[in-house]
Parts: C-alpha cells; structure tokens; sequence
C-alpha cells in the first residue's frame, strides 16, 4: 500500500487486529445492510448509519456541525481519535462515511482495505456485543460543501465547459435501460440514461475479487484510458453517491488528484431535473 499516493489513509485487516485495543483508536462500521452490525462485528466497533446518523431528517442534505459534534461524541470519538472505517458493499458505505467526515475536515479517517467482506472470510473475530464508550467533547470545523462536493448547477457548467465526470454505475444503468442497480427496485428516477460526456467506469473495476484496492498502476491505466487524468478536474457520480464516493476515495487518495469532487446528487437528482440533458447510446 505504500506506492499509493495517501497510503496513509488505507490500512490493513490485520493491522486492525492489531490495534482492537488502543485507546486512540475508533473503528467504525458503516453498511448498506444496517442489520449487519447486529449479526457480528469487529470488537469494539461503533456502528456508523448512513441515512439515521448522517443525514438531514428533513432536507435531504447531511448533518450541519452541532448534528456531526454530537454524532462523534456519541461514539466515543474525541479531536485526537482515529477513526477507522468499514463496512460491507466493498467499503461503498465506508467511503461514503469517510467522505462525509472529510466534509468536516476530519483528517483522522482511514478505510480498512477490504472491508468487512475481507475480514469475515479471513475468518477474523466478530463480536455481536454493541460497543459503548464515555461520551467525548468533540469540536468540529465549519462543514464545506466547496472543495470535494459538486451541486447540479456546478455539474451543468461542468458538463458545458467540458470537463469529464465519471459515472460509476453499472453498464444498464449508463445505458439507460436500469433506473438503479440489477436487482434492486427500479426507483428514484424519472429517466435512465447518463450525464452528456460522462465516462462509465463502474466502481467494481477498481477492486480486487477480496475486496481490496487494486494496485496504482492498475487503477492509472483504468482512468487514463477513458481520459481521467489527475491534470483535470473530475466529478464523479452514481445514483445516491455511495459508490461515486469510492471512486472519488480511489481517485484522491489513492492516486492524488488534487481536483475531485463527489456529486451527491447523482442521478436520483439529475435523472428528475427539468430541463437537464441526458444522453443514450
């Protein structure tokens, strides 16, 4: 993992295990399967829901601070914590939980390469004991929406001035002929279809059988042969924002883009919009 650009931010199963016991330490398990958490996780772990703990009830928008301060205060998670992400999905909800931290600046965040896929059939300890911790004191930053989030009207004038978006989903889904992925409920969208001039790149292709990141040679010539260079400005995109947002972790820190963000929006967003283009094959 070390020839990765951020290779900080990307740790083992087996360094985990290593590191159930430090008291700096939070390990953090966010799934698309929220039942999961109960069935057995890794000792010690807090549970991370995506759309109780990091999402507006009202606005469909995230947490503002006071919501995030409390969130991470309630987990045991101080100023000085580490906190170490993941969940099932191939880490889709552990990089979104990541993502949304980043939002905040949390800068002591890390993905278990793998995720939970990984640990289980390692057959690695799980325990079904819910982890509790004293409360902290935790002060977050200011939320930025600026730097690593794009809205649809940026989208629209990225689409016009040419710049390349990603679009991760699955081929049918790009193609027009899924509103979501196969065999979930087809729902969300008015339309199927793509953003004008998005490239499919489905998220599946930058991970390994395990689970795990591929190598960054492996994932250099996966972009770069669609045009996805660290020399542009990128957006990524799925149909919530979950899988954009691992292609959006492999792009930043795995590679280094200085400019990637991640449209949250996505196609439950655009494929409603009035008036927003669309392509077909």
């Amino acid at each position: 993992m070390s020839e990765y650009a951020r290779p900080d931010v990307l740790v083992g199963t087996a360094w985990v295990q290593e590191h159930l016991t430090d008291p700096n330490l939070r390990i953090a398990e966010c799934d698309e399967d929220v039942l999961l958490y109960d069935v057995g996780h890794i000792p010690g772990a807090v549970k991370i829901d995506w759309h109780v703990d990091l999402q507006n009830p009202v606005v469909r928008d995230y947490i503002n601070k006071n919501g995030f301060e409390a969130v991470l205060s309630s987990r045991g998670i101080g100023n000085d914590t580490t906190v170490v992400f993941y969940g099932d999905k191939s880490n889709w909800w552990a990089t979104y939980a990541f993502w949304v931290f980043q939002l905040f600046g949390f800068e002591k965040a890390k993905i278990m390469n793998g995720g939970r896929q990984k640990w289980v059939a390692e057959n690695r300890p799980l325990s079904q004991e819910k982890a509790k911790y004293p409360p902290t004191y935790f002060v977050a930053r200011d939320r930025d929406d600026n730097q690593i989030r794009a809205f649809r009207d940026q989208v629209m004038k990225h689409v016009a001035a040419g710049n390349p978006l990603v679009d991760v989903r699955s081929p049918q889904e790009y193609h027009g002929e899924l509103l979501a992925m196969p065999g979930y409920p087809q729902e969300g969208a008015m339309r199927g279809g793509h953003i004008p001039g998005a490239r499919n790149i489905p998220w599946s292709k930058a991970v390994r059988e395990d689970g795990t990141f591929k190598s960054p040679d492996e994932l250099k010539e996966l972009y770069q042969s669609q045009g996805i260079t660290e020399d542009k400005d990128v957006i990524a995109y799925c149909r919530i924002g979950e899988r954009s947002s691992h292609t959006w972790f492999a792009l930043k820190y795995l590679l280094g883009f200085p400019k990637v963000r991640n449209y949250d929006g996505s196609w439950t967003e655009w494929g409603n919009l009035v008036e927003a283009p669309i392509e077909r094959p």
